[in-house]
């Protein structure tokens, strides 16, 4: 799909990969929009970049996620790329029974529910559109999970198949479907998932994975797997057990 002239709807855009994919549509001549949860971020990202849009939406709560479509559809008419890019990781000690997961904010609403209904909202808009997509971001730990991070790998594995679905329901439509596969990448995702003496080693910058996604989205690649998810993802379908075995050797 081309690459430029579009409109592109990113959730999660303020920091991270968000903005540093938002960074890179700007520079290639698109109109962007990014949405989040924290007006101050927004702000600073508006600073940072003055030339997108922004919106302040939860995309954990349906009545915000009806709003953000609305403001869309009636602020963008060329509106045409959905980015479902929002997440969170948190680690996730089950003996405790279910202690960690009523604490904090809930990893299977913003990182499955959301992009799902997202999705359902914008796909008959999408579809008026000569061409669109959605590009959906995954994870290499939906492909081999890592056990302290159950909910996290379990709503990315569920991502991944919700794309091969998504991506066969809409094949005779103008909307192309995009997988993100990245690897660990050095943002605020992960911070209350890295032991502190690991901080150094966070993984690749947001740069590389922004770079990645629209040399990708340009040639028609849909499962778009970057750097050392890779292995995670081979490893994943050609000896499962042994990939798992060698990611939680702990």
């Amino acid at each position: 799909m081309k690459v430029k002239n579009n409109t592109v709807l990113i959730t999660g855009g303020a920091t991270g990969i968000g903005f540093a994919l938002a960074e890179t549509l700007v520079r290639a001549g698109n109109t962007v929009v990014v949405c989040g949860r924290r007006q101050n971020k927004l702000e600073e990202a508006k600073r940072k970049l003055p030339q997108i849009y922004i919106r302040t939406c939860d995309v954990s709560k349906e009545e915000e996620r009806k709003a953000l479509f609305n403001w869309v559809k009636d602020n963008f008419k060329d509106f045409n790329v959905l980015v479902n890019n929002a997440g969170i990781q948190r680690m996730v000690d089950l003996k405790k029974g279910a202690r960690d997961l009523m604490i904090g904010e809930n990893e299977i609403e913003i990182n499955l529910v959301a992009p799902i209904y997202l999705s359902a909202h914008f796909i008959p808009l999408l579809m008026k559109q000569k061409e669109a997509a959605i590009v959906n971001v995954s994870s290499g730990l939906g492909f081999v999970p890592i056990a302290s991070m159950p909910v996290y790998c379990a709503t990315k594995a569920a991502i991944h198949s919700f794309t091969i679905s998504l991506r066969h329901q809409l094949k005779n439509t103008s909307v192309n479907v995009f997988e993100v596969v990245p690897p660990a990448v050095d943002t605020e995702l992960g911070k209350g998932s890295v032991e502190e003496e690991d901080e150094w080693n966070r993984g690749i910058q947001p740069a590389e994975v922004a770079k990645a996604i629209m040399n990708s989205l340009g040639k028609d690649e849909y499962e778009i797997v970057i750097g050392e998810a890779k292995g995670l993802v081979t490893g994943s379908r050609n000896n499962p057990d042994e990939a798992f075995k060698n990611l939680n050797q702990w």
